[in-house]
């Protein structure tokens, strides 16, 4: 058996119609999985930068909606309202914002989990397929000899191959950007804890 008969591009010819659809299926589902991982990193490390620039007292266009809304619940006069109450105020108002630009940075993440979970599924069912070509072929052959079982093993051995192709990259694409994107958040939950204190101090000050 030559090398290349053994390709992915090769297998996939090989294949029957519906070992091809999933196998299509898969390869579309690890590429988009691999747009998403590189769209997830650059949106955690621009968010990160925005938080550093941030906390340095720099301009922040990706946190700037945070501090927006902490400015107008700042300038939201309240009748017998406390300091922490107020300061209680500003602060859910930016954690609002705050999760809301959180939410717009991680874009298609929760798509990185749902290809790691269907992806083997998918696989197993071309796996599955292809064992029942196998056993087709012998019955109609009534010849149990490799010659008449390759082509279904090497069709169902693919599906499993593209399967875990689209699932491990997915699975370690969303568990690590994830986290990521979890320490980006407490972050940005301090920084609006110091905006907070800052703009209910500069609410005091003013007459």
């Amino acid at each position: 058996m030559e090398s290349l008969s053994i390709s992915p591009i090769n297998l996939f010819l090989q294949a029957g119609p519906v070992g091809k659809v999933v196998m299509g299926a898969l390869g579309l589902a690890s590429l988009w999985c691999w747009v998403l991982i590189f769209e997830g990193v650059v949106a955690l490390i621009r968010l990160g930068r925005s938080i550093r620039a941030a906390r340095a007292g720099a301009e922040a266009g990706g946190v700037e909606a945070i501090a927006d809304a902490g400015r107008e619940a700042a300038a939201l006069g309240v009748a017998g309202e406390s300091v922490s109450e107020r300061r209680q105020r500003i602060g859910e108002a930016m954690a609002r914002a705050g999760r809301e630009t959180l939410a717009r940075a991680e874009g298609g993440l929760p798509n990185l989990a749902i290809i790691a979970s269907v992806a083997p599924f998918v696989g197993l069912f071309g796996t599955v397929w292809g064992i029942m070509t196998s056993f087709a072929g012998i019955a109609d052959a009534k010849d149990t000899s490799l010659a008449v079982v390759a082509p279904g093993i090497a069709e169902a051995l693919a599906a499993t191959a593209y399967g875990l192709a689209a699932a491990i990259p997915a699975s370690v694409g969303y568990n690590r950007i994830g986290a990521g994107f979890s320490r980006a958040g407490r972050a940005m939950n301090n920084l609006i804890e110091v905006w907070a204190v800052g703009l209910v101090a500069d609410a005091e000050r003013r007459p």
